[in-house]
């Protein structure tokens, strides 16, 4: 694998990155001559010394010596308040910034398709947007408010100590890169470490994610221990990497340290001669002396500038990985928005694969009229789900197309497609906020009468009234706090506020225990009443009232028609039909379902 930052690639990455900072140039630049004038007093300074020293040495009054202290008291304050003003002012650039950028990769993770999001771990997501953000946050600080100001106190610096003896320049400046030779042997083991680090950061979160959204499983398995020292095994590791990642860099500092004291000493012993020889005055060394101390930092920092650069560089190829993230689904230019479906669908010669492997879904034709009931069964992997998801245009077809009313869904705006179809799936996902804005998801600025007619159709209203704050009462994580049958009937709520032409359940009510599947199937009835409907079931009993059954098997349907003809034809669905009930289902009007299309 190619080094993106050894390729001149990362220079046009930090032109991309401008484009975040555009918006505060204005600011950028007060801050950065805030940054300069401060660098320019803190120039200014030793020679306010060698004048203080000179003086002291030739016998200066009292009022001199009160005129250099002054002096350095104004400068020093002048100084600080220039950093605390430039600091803050950094500060709104920065918070600005970070928004900007998380705006952006927080859209574009909405916007990418599933395929993204089931290769990317939502732990490993959150750790590397993170850490690249606060990565190039911090580069972007260090090169525009440090870098700058150090370069130009040091060119000021470089011409002051020439100014004032020229010989012992020379003997400081002669230190002076190695600093620089130090910090380049030191950069690229130092990338390598950051590079290492981020990733294991984010194996170790995007696995700590999964155990603590699947806790259940956990504790069913007594995994606890298991898991926790796997985690701290991980952290363990990670933390050994930045141990010996320190103690390098202490090695590293520690030699450029010694090149500080190594200059200054050679800067005492030489002016020390030149003193003795009448050459040179107390004051002029004192001023060197402060040169020397003031020098080294900016010479450090930019010493540092290499490596910054490539941590900025590791930072934001993290954050284009998201940005620059393949979506073959977007919406072509001439997509149109959908305002409202009548619900006619077909499927023609449909089929899909994922990444060029085996077909899910082959030669899929299906026309379904508007309001009519589809049901799907057959056997796990049978491609029902995934018919269902290139419905919503999660995926688009490899082959054929799907039209509703008429319209190639590639055609369609996305978003306002999927405002048409209300879905409700077998395990109902709750988001942890209010009972009200969970029902209210699919039309936010839903009226509270409108939410209560909708909670009372899905037989939840009654069961939120006795919660202790009502519709206001948090739902827990996932709607932790309320059974299966209640998140269902939340969710079937959720749906008819909606008021979707074309509904799908995807085992809807397979996870219920008998008395809250009445419930839900009572609401159900509503629900589907007058919407083109596709139900998704493995138990039989629950689709029996469908206008047809689709009996799919391979990604093909093999069977079709309604449940009586499907039974005297003796095919598959006849078998399964047997093999659940075994011969005890007498009719379709036994079945809770049976009567989904009769009027309520």
């Amino acid at each position: 694998m190619i080094d993106q930052t050894t390729n001149p690639e990362w220079l046009s990455q930090g032109r991309r990155a401008l484009v975040f900072i555009r918006p505060f140039r204005g600011v950028v630049f007060v801050i950065l001559g805030l940054t300069l004038g401060g660098a320019a007093l803190s120039a200014v300074e030793p020679l306010v010394l060698k004048y203080l020293f000179d003086e002291l040495g030739g016998g200066g009054t009292l009022q001199t010596v009160g005129l250099a202290v002054g002096g350095l008291l104004a400068l020093g304050l002048g100084r600080e308040a220039i950093l605390a003003l430039s600091s803050w002012l950094t500060w709104r650039v920065r918070l600005g910034v970070h928004y900007g950028l998380l705006e952006a990769t927080v859209d574009r993770l909405h916007s990418l398709p599933l395929t993204f999001h089931k290769e990317e771990s939502v732990g490993g997501i959150m750790t590397k947007l993170d850490r690249g953000i606060q990565g190039f946050l911090q580069a972007l600080s260090e090169i525009a408010f440090n870098v700058l100001p150090a370069l130009v106190y040091l060119a000021l610096s470089f011409v002051l100590m020439l100014r004032l003896d020229g010989r012992l320049s020379w003997v400081v400046l002669a230190f002076t890169p190695l600093p620089a030779l130090i910090g380049a042997w030191a950069a690229e083991p130092q990338t390598r470490r950051e590079r290492t680090l981020l990733d294991r950061w984010a194996k170790i979160y995007s696995r700590f994610n999964e155990v603590l959204s699947g806790i259940m499983t956990v504790k069913s398995f007594a995994m606890e221990d298991e898991e926790k020292r796997r985690f701290l095994s991980g952290v363990h590791e990670a933390n050994e990497v930045v141990v010996r990642g320190v103690g390098f860099d202490s090695g590293v500092g520690a030699a450029k340290n010694g090149i500080v004291m190594l200059a200054r000493i050679a800067a005492i012993a030489f002016g020390g001669v030149l003193i003795l020889r009448g050459e040179m005055t107390v004051g002029t060394l004192v001023a060197f002396l402060g040169y020397v101390g003031g020098l080294f930092g900016p010479v450090q920092g930019l010493t540092g500038i290499y490596q910054t650069l490539r941590r900025a560089s590791v930072s934001l190829q993290t954050i284009y990985a998201i940005l620059d993230a393949q979506d073959r689904l977007a919406d072509p230019p001439n997509a149109r928005e959908v305002e409202s479906l009548r619900g006619e669908v077909l499927f023609a010669g449909v089929g899909f694969a994922y990444h060029e492997k085996k077909p899910i879904v082959r030669r899929i034709d299906l026309y379904v009229r508007p309001g009519e009931m589809i049901a799907l069964v057959g056997p796990s992997g049978a491609g029902k789900t995934t018919l269902m998801a290139l419905l919503q245009r999660l995926y688009d077809p490899t082959a054929g197309a799907i039209l509703v009313d008429g319209a190639d869904l590639r055609t369609l705006k996305q978003r306002s497609l999927r405002r048409q179809i209300g879905v409700v799936l077998q395990e109902a996902l709750l988001f942890n906020d209010s009972v009200r804005n969970n029902i209210a998801y699919g039309k936010p600025g839903a009226s509270q009468r409108e939410i209560i007619e909708a909670a009372q159709a899905a037989h939840a209203h009654e069961f939120i009234e006795r919660l202790p704050e009502g519709y206001e009462t948090l739902v827990g994580e996932r709607g932790g706090r309320f059974s299966a049958g209640e998140r269902q009937r939340i969710a079937i709520a959720r749906a008819l506020l909606k008021n979707p032409p074309i509904l799908i359940l995807d085992e809807a009510t397979s996870a219920l225990d008998a008395e809250s599947e009445a419930l839900v199937q009572e609401a159900l009835a509503r629900l589907v009443k007058g919407r083109t409907t596709f139900v998704i079931a493995h138990r039989l009993s629950t689709v029996v009232g469908a206008d047809r059954i689709l009996v799919l098997k391979g990604g093909e349907i093999i069977e079709s028609g309604d449940h009586e003809a499907l039974m005297k034809a003796d095919g598959y669905y006849a078998s399964l039909v047997r093999r659940q009930t075994q011969g005890l289902l007498a009719s379709a009007s036994s079945t809770p379902l049976a009567s989904l299309n009769d009027p309520i």
